[in-house]
């Protein structure tokens, strides 16, 4: 439910857009609200696990989260809509952290292993699914719901989780930490401020509260930096562990990591709306556009861990960014091709989403390849969250780009040039654990 949410809504966001009129910026709230307030608090989420209990947390996350999508499929407004799309994102940031511990919790000896191994085919089906069941459902108008079904099939499959949960052991931490309320509000604050006025500010013709309001967000970024580096050095509890920044290869998976998401979201959903506001294709058209990328993913994903990541190692992926960025150059082409050789963009697709799997393959066990015992929690953590921060940046960028151009391409090549810093980024990432692979090679 967490993973589809986070795509289900792209494909119904123009009709959702057309029914309950209001700015067009509008459109890229629907999925921002959701995202933004996932990733900033991640880490608080996992941190109330240890604290009060995973099962109990997980609970009570869940049934905030069905709550949520109720009152999203029942809004009557675009406001009332994106302040439930926020709850929602805030709940799901109580669910997400909790899973693993659950997991380690219930399962041990042979059996842990295929149960971690089974969230990745989970992950995989929910980026395949999202985005055409998004379109299924608001085609189908079921009972004359329309959009609003995308939210309310979250409603039963819910319920169906609670009634579940008594099955799930309790578990929380032996020494559970405390909470860094004044961090978590400033990388909240901080990162709200870069977000508003890059969806708001082209609209409102970029006056001068946007420029301030991003220059406020650096700021606030920066004393949330120093904040947490002060309780590190006090001995209290940080949402940051500032010990992660001493090895280089880790802020620069921070950046591969924003600049890798932010693509991926942003295109799909630059692809939505050429579909639906370009070639005025119905919601269901524009939702099986996606899925040459959503099953070029899968394919990719699964045809890496099995067999080329093994074999290439992280240099794999550069291949999947080449992919992805000579995906993204033929969907330039294709589009400026229209209506000839229709084909194309559904054979552009297919090699962005087989880029995607190669990428994402290796990209996390070499992050954290460095990472030490006790610096895992916050780093997972982190990298979780700037993932969700990148999606939240690429909607909010590329998604202005087409609304004020009306071009698909202008967006794209806003994409290839994030592809590029990407490559630079990964590199240094790549480059950061060579030396310490070498080390042991020669003892």
């Amino acid at each position: 439910m967490n993973l589809l949410d986070a795509t289900i809504v792209q494909v119904a966001a123009p009709v959702i857009h057309a029914d309950l009129a209001g700015p067009a910026s509008d459109i890229q709230w629907f999925g921002a609200a959701y995202t933004l307030p996932f990733a900033v608090l991640l880490i608080t989420g996992g941190r109330l696990g240890d604290i009060a209990g995973r099962g109990r947390v997980f609970r009570a996350g869940v049934a905030g989260f069905v709550i949520a999508s109720l009152v999203c499929a029942l809004s009557g407004s675009a406001g009332m809509l994106i302040a439930a799309r926020a709850v929602q994102g805030a709940t799901a940031a109580l669910i997400i952290p909790q899973t693993l511990g659950l997991i380690r919790a219930m399962f041990d000896g042979a059996e842990l292993p295929r149960a971690l191994g089974s969230i990745g085919p989970v992950m995989g089906l929910s980026a395949v699914c999202g985005p055409v069941l998004g379109g299924f459902l608001t085609h189908a108008d079921l009972l004359g719901s329309s959009w609003r079904s995308v939210f309310l099939v979250n409603v039963p499959l819910g319920l169906a989780v609670l009634a579940l949960a008594p099955l799930l052991r309790e578990d929380r931490a032996a020494h559970p930490p405390r909470l860094d309320l004044p961090g978590t509000a400033l990388a909240t604050l901080g990162t709200g401020l870069l977000v508003y006025p890059l969806i708001e500010g082209d609209a409102a013709g970029w006056p001068a509260w946007t420029w301030i309001a991003l220059a406020g967000g650096v700021a606030v970024l920066v004393a949330f930096w120093l904040q947490q580096r002060g309780r590190s050095r006090r001995g209290r509890a940080a949402l940051v562990e500032p010990s992660l920044f001493g090895n280089r290869g880790f802020p620069a998976a921070l950046v591969s990591s924003t600049l890798f998401f932010a693509v991926m979201n942003g295109v799909m959903l630059t692809v939505v709306l050429h579909a639906q506001l370009t070639r005025h294709a119905d919601v269901l058209t524009s939702g099986l556009t996606l899925l040459p990328w959503s099953c070029g993913m899968a394919v990719s994903s699964w045809v890496s861990g099995a067999c080329l990541f093994p074999r290439i190692g992280a240099k794999l992926m550069f291949g999947g960014l080449t992919a992805l960025l000579a995906g993204t150059l033929l969907l330039i082409a294709a589009y400026a091709a229209e209506p000839a050789h229709p084909w194309a963009a559904g054979l552009a697709l297919a090699l962005g989403g087989l880029g995607l799997g190669m990428f994402t393959t290796p990209f996390f066990s070499t992050a954290l390849e460095r990472v030490r015992p006790h610096e895992t929690g916050s780093a997972a953590g982190l990298l979780n969250a700037v993932q969700q921060l990148g999606g939240t940046l690429g909607i909010a960028l590329l998604g202005t780009l087409f609304l004020r151009t009306g071009a698909a391409s202008t967006a794209l090549w806003a994409a290839a040039a994030l592809l590029i810093a990407n490559g630079l980024a990964t590199a240094f990432m790549i480059g950061a654990t060579v030396p310490r692979r070498r080390g042991r090679a020669g003892r």
